[in-house]
């Protein structure tokens, strides 16, 4: 079948010339190859050795993720199947990857294809990859970890309470103090708070005294 014979004169192309690696991640300081580079250096092959490449997303999930700014990040996975097809017959060898990518705009869905693309090209013909495992345009982001919601504020005043009970002297009650002052700013639980650390200080001085 052409299809394999295209593939393998596509791979022997992109292993005598290559890709070069010269787009920079600024956060992270390492090189990365791009995918708009992927695509200049495969079109002139795919076009030469007969070979089309014709991608189909099967799978798409979106959830939205908090940054550690408080921002929202949209974080997209797409199942992708290739379809290499040698045009000399129609003969086809299909190939699945996944892609995912976070983006606070509209931009998390053409990422997320765009890596799925460029890993497929990677493994299918070989490319050696080195430092491009972290990509989605170069860019990094942080996001919350799902596993770990903010506490609501009536937690937060019975975590509170609880470590107010005891604390031993008024520099530790302070500190304690200090923590719930900021998660609790905004609402009715912080002047409770307030309410608690009064009593809990004027049982510590009264301690000391």
């Amino acid at each position: 079948m052409s299809v394999y014979k295209a593939i393998s004169a596509v791979a022997k192309d992109m292993a005598e010339k290559g890709i070069s690696k010269d787009r920079e991640n600024r956060q992270q300081g390492f090189q990365f190859r791009g995918i708009d580079q992927v695509y200049n250096a495969l079109a002139p092959a795919l076009v030469r050795h007969g070979l089309l490449i014709l991608p189909r997303i099967i799978e798409r999930t979106v959830t939205e993720r908090q940054t550690q700014r408080g921002g929202v990040l949209f974080y997209v996975v797409v199942k992708a199947e290739f379809d290499f097809v040698g045009v000399e017959d129609g003969s086809v060898h299909t190939v699945t990857t996944y892609g995912e990518a976070m983006d606070s705009g509209d931009k998390a869905t053409n990422k997320a294809m765009s890596i799925a693309y460029k890993y497929a090209a990677f493994q299918t013909f070989c490319i050696p990859t080195e430092e491009t495992a972290i990509d989605p345009d170069g860019e990094i982001h942080n996001p919350v970890p799902a596993s770990q919601p903010r506490p609501s504020p009536d937690q937060v005043l019975h975590s509170f309470t609880t470590a107010a009970a005891n604390k031993s002297t008024v520099d530790e009650l302070k500190v304690a103090f200090g923590k719930a002052w900021e998660m609790l700013k905004g609402t009715e639980q912080q002047s409770k708070a307030k309410d608690v650390y009064e009593i809990r200080k004027s049982e510590l001085e009264g301690v000391a005294a």
